[in-house]
C-alpha cells in the first residue's frame, strides 16, 4: 500500500525506525532498489529497509558512477522511493557532494527527501566504484571532518562512513580510519570492497561494538556470501547495491534486440510483466477506489443576489 492509501502512515522519522530496524536481533537485509517500482516490489518480497545506490542511480541516469550526480539528482529518487514503500531507506552519499558545508546540506536535503541514513565514504574525486582500482583517498581527517559536520547536522539520520582504504592502506590503515570516523560520530561503519572471509572477520574483532555494513555487490573483489554469512562475521547491515537494475537492464538489453530482431515483442511476452501484475503492484485499483470516493466539487451558479 502506498503512502497516498495508507490508513497507517508511519509517525516516527525514517532514521529513527532505521535504528529500530538494526536494535533487533540478526542482520538487516538492504536490497538496491533504484526507483518506486522496484521498491513497491521489495516490499512485496518482505524486505522492511531499503538501499538506494549510486551507482543504480547514475546508471538510471545513462550516467557512469564517477561522483557526476548532484544531491537534487539524488533527492529526486530519495523521495520516489521512500514515499513508494514506506519503508526506511539507506541513501549512497558518495564522497558528501563537497566538503564540510556541502555535506550539512546534503545531510538536511536527504532528510527532507524522506532518507533514513546515508553513507560517505572517504574517496576524493572523481570517486570511483569501491570495487575498481586506482581509487584515490582523502585525508582520514579531512573524512572525519566531513562524518563531523554530517553529525551536526542531522536531526535524524543514521550516520554510516565507508572507507575505501583496505586496498591500498591495508587493514591497519582501514581499520585505523574507521576508528577515526566513529571517534567524529559516525553510528556505524561501512569497510569496502574487502576479498576474502578472514577479511571481513578480521576487521569485525577489531572493531567490536560497532555496527557494520556489508557490500554484496556482483562482479567485484567480493566473494558471494549469504547473508547469514555475514552475520556469522559480525556484520549487523548488508547490501545488495545493483541487482536489481542489473537483472533490468539485462531483461531490457534483450527486449529492445528482439523486437529490432523480430520486428514486435511478440516473442517476449513470457517474460512480461502481465499488466495485472503490474496494476496490483502499484495498487492501481485502490487509486481509482479512492478517487471515486473524493466528493467533487461543486461550481456555484451565478451570483447571489442583494
Amino acid at each position: 500500500m502506498t503512502y497516498l492509501l495508507a490508513e497507517d502512515l508511519p509517525t516516527a522519522p525514517a532514521g529513527d525506525r532505521f535504528r529500530a530496524l538494526l536494535a533487533r536481533d540478526g542482520i538487516l537485509a538492504l536490497p538496491g532498489a533504484q526507483n518506486g517500482l522496484a521498491a513497491l516490489q521489495a516490499r512485496a518480497a518482505g524486505f522492511e529497509a531499503l538501499y538506494l545506490s549510486g551507482a543504480a542511480m547514475s546508471a538510471s541516469m545513462g550516467l557512469p558512477d564517477l561522483g557526476v550526480i548532484t544531491v537534487e539528482d539524488v533527492c529526486f529518487f530519495v523521495r520516489q522511493v521512500a514515499r513508494a514503500a514506506m519503508l526506511p531507506v539507506l541513501v549512497d552519499g558518495d564522497t558528501g557532494y563537497g566538503e564540510a558545508l556541502n555535506v550539512m546540506h546534503m545531510v538536511r536535503a536527504f532528510e527532507d527527501a524522506g532518507a533514513a541514513a546515508v553513507h560517505l565514504e572517504d574517496q576524493l574525486l572523481p570517486k570511483k566504484c569501491g570495487h575498481l582500482n586506482d581509487k584515490k583517498l582523502a585525508d582520514a581527517h579531512d573524512a572525519a571532518a566531513k562524518i563531523a559536520a554530517a553529525r551536526r547536522a542531522r536531526r535524524h539520520l543514521h550516520i554510516i562512513a565507508r572507507t575505501d582504504a583496505a586496498a591500498s592502506e591495508g587493514m591497519d590503515g582501514a581499520v585505523a580510519r574507521a576508528r577515526l570516523y566513529v571517534e567524529a560520530g559516525a553510528d556505524a561503519i561501512f569497510p569496502e570492497a574487502l576479498t576474502n572471509a578472514e577479511m571481513f572477520r578480521s576487521f569485525a574483532a577489531r572493531m567490536p561494538g560497532v555496527p557494520l555494513l556489508a557490500n554484496m555487490t556482483e562482479f567485484g573483489r567480493t566473494p558471494f556470501f549469504t547473508a547469514a554469512e555475514f552475520q556469522a562475521m559480525g556484520y549487523k547491515m548488508v547490501i545488495w547495491p545493483v541487482s536489481s537494475l542489473r537483472v533490468a537492464a539485462k531483461a531490457q538489453a534483450e527486449l529492445y534486440a528482439a523486437i529490432r530482431r523480430d520486428g514486435g515483442a511478440q516473442n517476449m511476452i513470457e517474460r512480461m510483466q502481465t499488466r495485472a501484475e503490474l496494476y496490483s503492484t502499484i495498487h492501481y485499483q485502490d487509486y481509482e477506489a479512492l478517487d471515486a470516493s473524493i466528493v467533487g466539487t461543486v461550481v456555484p451558479q451565478g451570483m447571489p443576489q442583494r
